[in-house]
């Protein structure tokens, strides 16, 4: 068993290697844990090790690291062009405008987290600070599910009901759709602030769910939640995008592009879901279910490896921060012609040799009173 165990470990820690190959090795990883733990079960009926806690603090810190630059420096990005066009903003861009700031909100508290980690699971922030951090992960997640669903909508209703429906949606509407969004969200997230992110008197540590003196409890409020901020939505969108295919694809009269455009915004929302949602959700719970059976001494031999692939969908989902900016790319056509014209700027600019004055001296060497010297 021990050998079968660093089998395991050697495959998760491998993880690090590239984001490619991170679903791949997390899966074989998952699949050598519950053969190593069913095979020892059926061999030796005995208790294992838990698996140290340290693998979180190994595998996440360079994940928010990595999602930080990408999704500030996208999310800026996407931002800044919409705000820039705000005369012109259609009923759409205004969901993808709040997307982008709940992108925001998240990744500015990826620092703290990244501290938290580095520091062995060390809270220095303070209980208060921790709940609101728990807090903008949900309002991210459960905000960008929220307005790809009003996306999604969006786009059907163009689409399928484009004078009938569409044609009366007005600006106003659209803005006031965002902020029933970010109200039902902020009350779905608003009773995981009162579970305990502590436990005792330790308030070194920031859990993301709650201790297991409370997990009976929360396990229902996750369960709840899992259904009216993620199922929900997602049965709307793929009954949208569902419906929409089969209109594009019986309509031979539709302009290609339009088709393009839409097969593209479903691309972008299936990656989101299968990659992000999905398996943070599923295996999320499955951990709150292990946590409950170990409270009650059932079936310890699986948590193990249930752990593992819940603390990998943690670094997957995060990832939804860095893969929505590609909901501006589809809805702004401009953005990837300025950025291929800054980087083609930037190019020019560091190939570009010093300006010389009259006698071959780089003006850079030149001050007003004259020769700088050293």
């Amino acid at each position: 068993m021990s050998r079968c165990y660093e089998v395991v470990w050697g495959v998760v820690v491998s993880v690090h290697i590239s984001s490619f190959t991170l679903t791949v090795h997390c899966t074989v990883a998952y699949l050598l844990q519950s053969i190593c733990c069913f095979s020892g079960d059926r061999m030796k009926n005995t208790s294992f090790h838990r698996i140290s806690f340290e693998f979180t603090a190994q595998f996440l810190p360079p994940v928010y690291i990595l999602v930080f630059i990408i999704g500030l420096v996208a999310n800026g990005w996407g931002l800044n062009s919409l705000l820039h066009k705000w005369k012109k903003l259609k009923i759409i861009n205004v969901s993808v405008l709040n997307l982008g700031l709940a992108d925001i909100l998240y990744l500015l508290t990826l620092p703290f987290l990244v501290v938290y980690y580095f520091k062995k699971r060390k809270w220095i922030f303070g209980d208060a600070f921790c709940k609101i951090t728990r807090f903008c992960f949900n309002l991210n997640l459960y905000g960008s599910i929220g307005f790809l669903t009003c996306i999604s909508v969006y786009r059907y209703l163009a689409i399928v009901h484009p004078v009938r429906v569409m044609g009366r949606l007005t600006l106003t509407h659209s803005v006031g759709i965002s902020v029933m969004v970010w109200f039902l969200v902020s009350v779905q997230s608003l009773p995981d602030m009162f579970y305990s992110k502590t436990f005792g008197n330790n308030t070194e540590k920031c859990f993301d769910t709650t201790s297991d003196i409370y997990v009976d409890d929360y396990i229902k409020y996750s369960l709840g939640w899992t259904f009216t901020g993620f199922c929900i939505p997602l049965l709307i969108t793929l009954g949208c995008y569902g419906h929409v295919i089969v209109v594009l694809c019986r309509t031979n009269t539709t302009d290609k592009v339009l088709k393009q455009k839409s097969f593209k915004l479903l691309f972008i929302v299936i990656l989101l879901f299968s990659v992000c949602y999905i398996p943070y959700h599923v295996l999320k719970n499955l951990n709150l279910w292990s946590r409950v059976l170990q409270n009650q001494k059932i079936c310890r031999e699986w948590s193990n490896g249930v752990y593992i692939a819940h603390q990998i969908s943690r670094g997957l989902v995060c990832l939804n921060s860095a893969l929505n900016p590609l909901v501006y790319l589809h809805g702004n056509e401009d953005i990837p012609a300025q950025l291929r014209r800054r980087l083609q700027q930037a190019r020019q600019m560091f190939s570009r040799p010093p300006p010389t004055n009259s006698v071959g001296v780089p003006m850079a060497q030149i001050t007003d009173g004259g020769y700088r010297t050293c």
